[in-house]
């Protein structure tokens, strides 16, 4: 992790499953991860979130899912996108994205 990055994410070994879980423990941060689970880049300004809640809200659920480990931001000049480590995830924890992808 760059120590200037001014969005870092924790190395993958150091990612704990309790973290993840807490993480994707609230809806609105289950919804995200539902919605990048493409493991493509999705821009944060992206107004199909399907969220009713103020932008500042959303900035904490992108934090949130980023610091558990969840997720990465990636920066395009002004503009930022969200990626779900899809594979990164699928390695070290296994099944676990697609059974949170199973609703109900």
């Amino acid at each position: 992790m760059a120590d200037d990055d001014p969005f870092p994410i924790p190395d993958m070994a150091e990612v704990e499953l309790v973290d993840v879980l807490r993480a994707l423990g609230d809806p609105a941060r289950l919804q995200i991860v539902r919605k990048v689970a493409d493991g493509e880049p999705w821009p944060k300004t992206d107004d199909t979130w399907g969220l009713n809640i103020s932008k500042s809200t959303l900035s904490h659920h992108f934090r949130t899912l980023r610091e558990s480990g969840l997720t990465r931001t990636i920066v395009h000049g002004r503009t930022h996108d969200i990626q779900l480590r899809r594979a990164e995830l699928d390695k070290k924890f296994p099944g676990l994205i697609d059974a949170i992808l199973r609703e109900g």
